[in-house]
């Protein structure tokens, strides 16, 4: 124990045990083994094993605490083991053998706790671990194995689990421990093996619901084993089949376990649709048919037909659904697949097919004819006919050489496809067909378009002489059709494509044929004459001289023929071929003979290339009397112009006409033909067009006269430029001035005159153009700019004229070329460039500057580096005026540089009133200069009122430099700035040394340094400058001590110089002693006035208190006591208490 002798542990605990005092025993060591030592170790032992052989939970209790880490862990581990403190053996023991011996007693271990123990063992150590519990008490700790299993499923692994309730084939663990993991895996085989727990443990339900919901088993796996498992319900099985296809083998199974009533529940209920698959798999294993009849009317129409057909068609028992279809088909159905199934029972029975066959709406005829082909063609063919069925009915007819039927369906048919594919040379069986369609089928027939049908068919398959053939029997051996409008047609037609030969021979005979259409036709076979007959004998005259001009190209027998006829129609069509031949003035005599005047542009177009105006004047007289057309009158004109008959325009133009007559005009001008134009233009009012002609024409005086009338831009300037070129200035200035006005124009016109070096007229034009009531910006500029470059003694005067009506910047830049640099500044002054004004005048100073101009630019200049530059300039040009400039620029420059270009360039004497004006500003450089100026000139003055007005200066360089000055005053005024610069003594001395004694006494003064006086006292006696000593005594009388005066002057015997010294001292004091007692009296005054009026207070509140009731005493305040506390001790005015009145206390030395 701290502060004591030490105590052993284990001898008291000795103590305590030998007493049988087992609590206190425990208690004790608790308490002393609090800090979990390494050197306790013993002791901890001692303690766990003391309570597990006498009170096990008191120990239980300790080890749940974790109070101890240091004990003897496998001998606590022995003793937990015999007091059946087992958990706590297990979490001491650290050998798989301990383990295994204490795990397997589950009676005494609380479950979840071992579930919790396991969590902590390694992956094989829990393996064993629960290898052992199985084999001890399989049943008994089944649960505790399920739930660790589930609980440390990841760390233990799935697979060795399974293994192991596989090993001890424990189905039921097995089951409990895969259905919470199903549910998150994916596993096929896991799957699998929950079904197989659930189904060996009797889960049937579970069964049932895995094999209907999970996705992921295997299924044939599965089927397998729920057959070979044969469980009393069937149901996981066909779940499992239903699924996943394996219908026939569910069917094969129920049927041999004799398990009738789950097909029956199957088909109906679960999935009627694989009802075929269930009856062919019963046909297979040979089942009573009354039981696959009442299966199959069981579902009825829900049962799907075609399959179930070709499930006993398969197996040849179509018979066996003739109830089942004869009741559908009463039932009102009409599925295909129905009557097709009862098409084949039909015909299968020969139950008088062919009314089947021909009656029935509903069968699908390609099927049922399929079906009859092996048991007898010609019902397929009924089947194919009735359907429509071309390829299957043109195979089984060539097939079985049924070619007078299939000749009758396809003349019947009428399907050009279906023609075209048996007429196919590829057809092997086309000979026997074309003979049947010729001897059987169309002689047969009684209808034009069968018969129609059939002829296009030969002709598209290209077999025109059969055609021919047919159409000739047909056509001319008086038949039916003999007179038949299209036969005929066809006839010719066919004889134009195959034998020419016969086509005349047929115009001549047959009658009834459309003319038109096969003249064309024989026209694209080139048969020309044949083309023409036709035309001629249907007295189409158009086309029959089309023919002789397109195809036949002979415009002789077109001309014959047009005179024999005399039709408008066919001269026009002749007149047009001698058009397009270049026969333009017999064509022209075609028209006029046709009355035609359709085509009067292109016979326009014609005679202009041909270059006969003489025939198109007569044309277009008279295609004007039919028509009235802008184009037409215009082009007579235009004829009219050509042939030079220009009287007959003025009478044609004043006469009603629809002639665009400027775009007559325009064309004539455009060809130079001026007189015409002059004509039209003057007639329309065209006051633009006629004045480029009349310049054409060079009657300049009509023209500037059309111009005036046309009042255009444009009209003005080609007058204009023409007077020009001619050299009728007078004239061109007229309409110069109509063209000036506008700014557009301007400078086209200037440049034209430029140009051709016509500089005096243009200066002339523009000068006149000033006095224009629209006269602009643009006319003052150009002519300032023409001044510029021709006539630059006039520039100046023109400027300050009219400077607010120029455009300045572009006046600057002709300035800029010609070099006008006078005039250029004062553009940039006007422009308000004053920065470009100050540089064109420093860089061009002998034509460009004036000091005055100048002083005013420079105020006004933005960039700060040019009042710099002007500086330089003057300095180098025109000294005598910089200071001048300088006070200008005063406010704007910076002095301290101005100042160093002065003393750079040894001019600083120069700008010396510079800087006297503005020293006012306080700038260091300014006064240095100044000052440095004054020492020069020895002014004192001057300096001595410059260092006491502006202190920006270097101070103690400048005392240094006038303190060895032969003049006194400049001497003294190096002290004076020693005064200021607060040294003190430098000054003192450098008075002294001048004698200057009423300076040094001021200075020590003015210092406020007591020892600085008391030695400048001690000097003047030293000296023996006894009046100095008596005034320094009153002019440092605040720093001076009095008895150093005192003693001073006793022992320099100059007390009568001290004694007003003396005099003066004791006065002060003397009035200050009275003032202090004043002060006193006034404070004890004001303390006694307050005394009495804070009793009368009191007073007053007692006198209050007895009229008042009796009541307890209030509380007294906080930090009070209980009565009225003395008031403190009052100062006067702030002062701290004053002794009683007489002298003030003595201090002690």
């Amino acid at each position: 124990m701290e502060g004591g002798c030490p105590v052993d542990y284990n001898t008291i605990t000795d103590l305590f045990l030998q007493r049988n005092m087992i609590r206190e025993a425990t208690a004790f060591l608790l308490d002393v083994l609090k800090p979990n030592l390494p050197e306790h170790a013993h002791l901890q032992t001692k303690v766990l094993e003391i309570n597990l052989v006498t009170f096990p939970n008191v120990a239980d209790a300790i080890l749940a605490n974790g109070m101890f880490s240091y004990y003897d862990r496998p001998r606590i581990a022995q003793l937990c083991e015999k007091a059946g403190l087992f958990v706590r053996a297990l979490q001491h023991y650290t050998e798989l053998q301990d383990i295994k011996r204490v795990i397997v007693n589950t009676h005494a271990i609380e479950p979840q706790s071992l579930v919790e123990y396991f969590g902590t063992l390694s992956r094989e150590w829990a393996l064993e671990c629960m290898k052992d519990l199985l084999l001890v008490n399989l049943r008994g700790n089944l649960q505790i194995i399920v739930q660790t299993a589930k609980e440390y499923s990841e760390q233990l692994g799935v697979d060795a689990c399974i293994k192991i309730f596989e090993q001890f084939k424990s189905y039921e663990g097995l089951y409990f421990f895969l259905g919470s993991y199903l549910s998150s895996s994916e596993d096929p085989d896991i799957h699998f093996k929950y079904i197989e727990a659930a189904a060996k443990t009797g889960q049937i339900k579970e069964v049932e619901r895995v094999t209907r919901e999970s996705n992921f088993y295997d299924p044939e796996k599965t089927k397998n084993f729920l057959m070979e498992a044969k469980l009393p319900d069937a149901r996981p099985l066909i779940n499992v089949c239903d699924r996943f296809g394996f219908v026939p083998d569910l069917t094969h199974y129920l049927y041999t376990n004799n398990m009738l009533r789950y097909i029956e529940g199957y088909v109906q209920k679960v999935n009627p649709g694989n009802a075929p698959l269930v009856v062919g798999q019963l046909l297979d294993d040979e089942c009573p048919e009354d039981f696959i009849k009442g299966l199959i009317l069981s579902v009825r129409s829900l049962l799907p037909v075609e399959p179930l057909v070709e499930e006993c068609e398969k197996r040849n028992r179509l018979r066996l659904l003739t109830q089942f279809l004869e009741h559908l088909v009463s039932e009102g159905s009409q599925d295909v697949h129905v009557h097709n199934a009862l098409g084949k029972i039909i015909i299968d029975s020969n139950n008088n097919p062919e009314h089947f066959l021909t009656t029935n709406p509903y069968y699908d005829s390609r099927v049922v004819g399929k079906y009859c082909e092996k048991r007898d063609p010609t019902l397929a063919v009924v089947a194919y006919q009735r359907g429509q069925c071309d390829d299957e009915l043109i195979n089984v007819t060539n097939k079985n050489s049924l070619f007078k039927l299939q000749a009758r369906y396809v003349v019947e048919r009428m399907d050009s496809d279906l023609w075209e594919k048996v007429l196919s040379p590829d057809n092997v069986y086309r000979r026997q067909l074309i003979d049947q369609v010729v001897s059987t089928a169309l002689p047969e027939s009684k209808s034009p378009e069968q018969v129609s049908a059939a002829v296009k068919a030969f002709m598209t398959a290209d077999l025109p002489h059969e055609l021919i053939e047919l159409l000739e029997k047909i056509v001319l051996q008086n038949s039916a059709f003999s007179g038949n409008f299209n036969l005929q047609n066809l006839l010719i037609l066919t004889a134009i494509k195959a034998d020419p030969s016969r086509v005349m021979d047929y115009i001549n005979r047959l009658e009834n044929f459309d003319g038109p259409a096969v003249g064309e036709v024989a026209v694209e076979a080139q048969l020309y004459e044949e083309a023409f007959a036709i035309f001629k004998k249907f007295n189409l005259n158009v086309q029959a001289v089309n023919v002789l001009l397109d195809n036949i190209q002979s415009i002789e027998r077109a001309v014959e023929f047009a005179f024999r006829v005399e039709e408008d129609a066919v001269w026009s069509q002749v007149a047009k071929a001698q058009l397009r031949e270049g026969l333009v003035s017999d064509a022209i005599e075609s028209f006029i003979r046709a009355d035609d005047a359709t085509q009067f542009l292109d016979v326009i177009r014609a005679a202009e290339d041909a270059n006969v105006y003489h025939d198109l004047v007569r044309y277009l007289l008279m295609v004007r009397q039919k028509s009235k057309e802008p184009k037409v009158d215009s082009e007579l004109i235009y004829a009219y112009a050509k042939i030079d008959r220009l009287g007959d325009i003025e009478e044609f133009i004043l006469m009603p006409n629809v002639a665009n007559l400027q775009n007559v005009g325009d064309r004539l001008y455009d060809e130079a033909l001026y007189e015409a134009a002059k004509i039209i233009f003057a007639f329309i009012s065209n006051w633009a067009k006629l004045a480029c002609t009349l310049v054409k024409l060079r009657q300049f005086q009509g023209a500037v006269d059309a111009a005036r009338k046309a009042n255009s831009s444009k009209t003005w300037k080609e007058v204009c430029f023409a007077c020009v070129d001619a050299e009728e200035f007078r004239l061109a200035q007229i309409c110069g001035l109509n063209i000036i006005i506008q700014v557009d124009d301007l400078e086209e016109v200037s440049d034209y005159y430029q140009n051709r070096g016509n500089f005096n007229e243009l200066i002339s034009l523009m000068e006149s153009g000033l006095g224009l009531e629209r006269a602009h910006m643009g006319i003052f500029t150009e002519l300032g700019v023409l001044y510029a470059r021709y006539r630059p003694e006039k520039l100046m005067e023109h400027i300050k004229l009219f400077a607010t009506r120029l455009n300045i910047p572009k006046l600057i830049r002709a300035c800029d070329e010609q070099q006008h640099w006078k005039e250029l500044t004062y553009l940039y002054i006007q422009y308000d460039e004053f920065d470009n004004a100050a540089t064109t005048i420093m860089n061009h100073s002998p034509e460009a500057w004036d000091h005055m101009q100048f002083k005013d630019v420079a105020v006004k200049l933005a960039n700060v580096e040019l009042y710099y530059k002007a500086v330089h300039f003057y300095l180098q040009e025109h000294p005598d005026l910089i200071n001048d400039l300088l006070n200008v620029l005063a406010l704007r420059v910076d002095h301290t540089r101005v100042v160093d270009i002065m003393r750079k360039a040894g001019h600083l004497h120069l700008v010396k009133p510079y800087m006297v004006a503005v020293q006012s500003n306080n700038v260091a450089a300014v006064n240095e200069a100044l000052n440095e100026i004054y020492v020069e000139e020895e002014d004192y003055d001057r300096l001595r009122e410059s260092i006491d007005m502006h202190d920006n200066f270097d101070q103690i360089g400048l005392a240094q430099k006038v303190e060895k000055h032969e003049l006194l005053e400049m001497r003294r005024i190096a002290a004076y700035i020693y005064k200021k610069a607060g040294r003190w003594k430098q000054s003192i001395a450098l008075s002294k040394k001048d004698n200057l004694y009423k300076d040094a006494m001021e200075t020590c003064s003015q210092s406020g340094d007591r020892e600085l006086s008391e030695e400048l006292l001690v000097y003047f006696i030293e000296q023996g400058k006894k009046e100095c000593f008596a005034s320094c005594l009153f002019v440092c009388y605040d720093l001076i001590r009095p008895d150093v005066a005192l003693e001073l002057a006793w022992m320099n015997n100059m007390i009568d110089f001290a004694f007003p010294y003396l005099l003066q001292f004791i006065r002060e004091y003397a009035s200050k002693v009275d003032e202090l007692v004043k002060d006193k009296l006034e404070a004890l005054s004001e303390v006694k006035a307050k005394e009495a009026e804070e009793k009368d207070m009191v007073a007053q509140q007692n006198m209050y208190a007895q009229l008042l009731p009796l009541a307890l005493p209030a509380p007294p305040m906080p930090g009070m006591g209980g009565g009225f506390a003395p008031p403190p001790p009052m100062g006067g005015m702030g002062m701290p208490p004053m002794p009683p009145f007489g002298m003030p206390p003595m201090g002690t030395y």
